[in-house]
């Protein structure tokens, strides 16, 4: 049986992964603008302009990356 494709998480370490830089949206209208430098399951670590901030995922509405995300979700275990 296959395990559950976790989109999520893929494109997050992707971002991360590439140094992408995204601008992320959150539910308060706020803008963070940088590269994802780490997440877990509660959070993002968002780098932008020297600046280190860790952000709830709760509080986050769209993540808009500068080039789109390559995933290949066909070979997934």
């Amino acid at each position: 049986m296959k395990s559950a494709i976790n989109i999520q998480d893929q494109v997050l370490n992707q971002l991360r992964k590439d140094n992408t830089n995204c601008t992320v949206f959150l539910l308060n209208g706020f803008q963070i603008r940088g590269q994802i430098k780490g997440f877990d399951n509660f959070t993002v670590l968002f780098e932008s302009e020297g600046k280190q901030q860790l952000v709830y995922k709760h509080a986050i509405s769209t993540f808009v990356p500068q080039r789109n995300v390559q995933l290949d979700l066909d070979n997934q275990q």
